[in-house]
């Protein structure tokens, strides 16, 4: 616990044991991982709560508890919704007290979409803001998610004529050999999370219209030289298996009226190991360049499973101790 610490008294009203059960969980867990990711100490009585730790923790603490006692009361909490809920709280920025954005929101056909914390609404942000933008970090942390969000969202309200879905066709760490059928059904399994977005958005019937018209198109990255996309929402996704020239090539096809969003791990790279990941290189190259915004998120942003982040975070713990050098346990 930090020696600078705070006490916060939160009274939940109104009083409803059904729903405070729910929110606390069985044997108290939501209330222990609540604790565990804040950094806190949190006890109470019936609904009378103290919280006690960081003063930007505690505050925070208090947010969640009062958003999900909300939910507890018309839905069954568990530990996913807990982890959910604190990284929409923003929690990593508790400090700073910097409240979630209300206006923040994107809205397509289907859903209403919010970020879920500082680095999510730093991300779209900096979609809405700048013609090319990049979003890079570890896997789950909603990169491909909110970047297709934001070309439907484009599209729908005419800012866009079409969006256009790229990934580099590079297995990871298999050789999958002679794959049957047209371009489109070879290509198809890259780029299957971004069609699994779509779908939930749009609807399979919509998206599959919207591909026949050609107002979604999917272009394998090695397909997009000489091209000019104007007006256009383009996506590339797993960036870091780009070369530097593909990098170029690609971030050279914008057009007038067309925005880019470029996502990847650069901890993830699946190149030959003698080739240089383009997005490692465009981080150098363009990180100062006006009209252009980078967005880095962290283990703390992932918002898969709560075992995702804390095995992201393991792997980055274990590259930093041996080098980046993969070593046995034990250090064999």
């Amino acid at each position: 616990m930090n020696a600078i610490s705070e006490t916060r008294e939160l009274v939940l009203e109104p009083a409803d044991n059904d729903a405070l059960a729910n929110l606390c969980g069985q044997f108290d867990e939501h209330l222990r991982q609540i604790e565990k990711r804040l950094g806190i100490r949190i006890s109470n009585r019936g609904n009378r709560f103290r919280l006690i730790g960081p003063p930007g923790q505690a505050r925070a603490g208090m947010r969640v508890l009062e958003e999900l006692y909300a939910l507890a009361a018309r839905q069954a909490l568990s530990p996913q919704r807990v982890h959910l809920c604190l990284q929409e709280s923003a929690v990593s920025d508790a400090g700073s007290g910097e409240r979630p954005d209300a206006e923040m929101v994107l809205r397509t056909r289907r859903l209403q979409i919010r970020p879920r914390g500082a680095n999510q609404r730093r991300y779209l942000a900096g979609i809405r803001g700048h013609d090319l933008s990049f979003g890079i970090g570890p896997a789950g942390t909603g990169k491909t998610y909110l970047a297709v969000a934001s070309a439907v969202e484009a599209l729908e309200q005419d800012q866009v004529r079409r969006i256009v879905l790229v990934r580099p066709a590079v297995e990871a760490g298999e050789r999958l050999g002679f794959l049957p059928g047209d371009m489109s059904q070879k290509v198809d399994p890259y780029l299957r999370p971004m069609y699994d977005a779509l779908y939930e958005m749009l609807g399979f019937d919509r998206v599959a219209r919207l591909v026949d018209r050609n107002i979604i198109e999917v272009a394998p990255l090695a397909f997009m030289r000489g091209r000019s996309l104007n007006e256009s929402f383009i996506i590339l996704d797993e960036a870091q298996n780009t070369t530097v020239e593909q990098m170029k090539m690609f971030l050279t096809r914008m057009g007038f009226g067309s925005r880019a969003v470029v996502t990847g791990d650069i901890t993830q790279i699946d190149l030959p190991r003698q080739a240089t990941s383009g997005l490692r290189h465009v981080m150098g190259v363009l990180q100062n360049v006006d009209g252009v915004c980078f967005t880095y998120f962290t283990p703390r942003d992932v918002v898969r499973h709560a075992l995702v982040q804390r095995i992201v975070e393991a792997y980055e713990s274990h590259e930093r101790e041996s080098g980046g050098r993969p070593q046995e346990p034990g250090g064999r």
